[in-house]
């Protein structure tokens, strides 16, 4: 069963088609620049060159039309023709309370994803393009909605509530739900299948980081909290978004400053996090540079960066009663061996006996980094939130199909 995947951005579509259950990848890439000047697709065949297509893509509509063109073109293309593609996968940031699983898309389901859209307004929109224009393009090719937020639905209440008046959590659903959740979900199963061990009787703790940036307490399996909130804003120090921040000091820039709500949205999502405290730039990479030189405020961002994870480490272990296991990922926990080796710093009273021989240099590879007779294991996990999400669309398309 060919499973076509796709992550659809305010102007770019990323996708991949799979061969199911196979889990191989036929053809990926990215159309970019949607509505802007210099628009492509770069298009990758199975273990091929990746190749331009430069021209004009005025919008989305556009883009599907384009890139299912290029899928079945003679020359370029891994299908004879579109009936070939059995099932479509979407990727969908926000489900509300709404949605505790992936679901087959129908028209109510399609309805609930906008009424939530106000969540996720930077997100869910573009997530809704992209179906809109498949359902026109492939109108009998089943399609999938995989939620970013669905795998932490299992936290338990008085994790997920904030601490404001009832009411408002009743009115407008005012409450934590996390996100990158396709990913914690990915690689503390990976990792569990690496070491042969069963995620049911574990108590892990999975870093996602990159620049967005993301942890989560998963027991026996099921997440039971997460770092990020509402809204990706909350939790840790990202590229660009500042993670934990006392309310109060929220209204009193608002107030200092004379800006309105919009402006502090934008000063905490774009100009905060690791950028705003080094003054330098969001890349890890820049950022170490600079410190390696001795600037202080790219010091300071660094030490800020790792001392909130390893709180966050500390806090979920309280959470979970104990600790079998550490997971990195995303493009910081997957390249960044010093930031890894910074965060473990310290943690050995939590059973975790670091290996700095086999940290060292790994970047974006499957390996355990904590020593054989660590008590709590410390694995790195390359991410791969495409594969679960075809992994979603291929179960749920082929119960359908045989209900049929």
């Amino acid at each position: 069963m060919k499973i076509l995947v796709l992550n659809c951005g305010s102007s770019s579509i990323k996708y991949q088609l799979f061969e199911m259950p196979a889990a191989k990848v036929i053809a990926k890439g990215v159309v970019d620049k949607i509505g802007l000047k210099g628009s492509a697709i770069i298009h990758q065949k199975s273990n091929g060159p990746k190749i331009p297509f430069e021209g004009e893509i005025l919008d989305h509509q556009a883009g599907f039309e384009y890139l299912l063109g290029i899928l079945s073109s003679k020359k370029h293309g891994s299908i004879k023709n579109l009936k070939e593609i059995d099932a479509v996968g979407h990727r969908v940031v926000h489900g509300s309370e709404e949605f505790k699983k992936s679901a087959l898309l129908t028209d109510k389901v399609v309805e609930a994803i906008e009424k939530v859209s106000d969540l996720a307004p930077l997100h869910n929109p573009p997530n809704l393009k992209g179906i809109a224009a498949m359902q026109l393009l492939l109108p009998h090719t089943e399609q999938v909605a995989v939620f970013d937020t669905a795998f932490h639905q299992t936290m338990p209440r008085y994790a997920y509530l904030y601490g404001i008046p009832y009411s408002l959590y009743q009115k407008y659903k005012i409450r934590r739900y996390g996100f990158h959740g396709t990913s914690h979900k990915y690689v503390s199963k990976r990792a569990c299948d690496i070491l042969g061990l069963d995620i049911k009787k574990l108590k892990i703790i999975t870093c996602h980081l990159g620049n967005g940036a993301s942890m989560a307490a998963i027991k026996d399996g099921k997440s039971i909290d997460t770092s990020m909130g509402m809204t990706p804003l909350e939790g840790l120090i990202m590229g660009t978004r500042s993670g934990d921040l006392d309310n109060g000091a929220t209204i009193y820039i608002a107030k200092k400053e004379k800006i309105n709500a919009q402006a502090v949205n934008t000063l905490l999502n774009k100009h905060s996090g690791m950028l705003g405290i080094s003054g330098i730039s969001q890349d890890m990479r820049d950022i170490e540079q600079a410190a390696a030189k001795g600037i202080q405020r790219a010091i300071a961002a660094l030490n800020m960066y790792h001392y909130r994870i390893k709180k966050y480490i500390g806090s979920y272990a309280a959470a979970l009663g104990g600790l079998d296991m550490i997971v990195f990922t995303g493009g910081i926990g997957e390249n960044g061996p010093e930031s890894r080796e910074a965060i473990c710093k310290g943690l050995e009273f939590l059973g975790i006996d670091f290996d700095l021989k086999k940290n060292t240099g790994v970047r974006g590879k499957e390996i355990v980094i904590s020593k054989d007779n660590s008590k709590v294991k410390v694995l790195v996990v390359p991410t791969n939130e495409e594969l679960m999400i075809a992994r979603d669309t291929f179960n749920l398309a082929r119960k359908k199909k045989k209900v049929d």
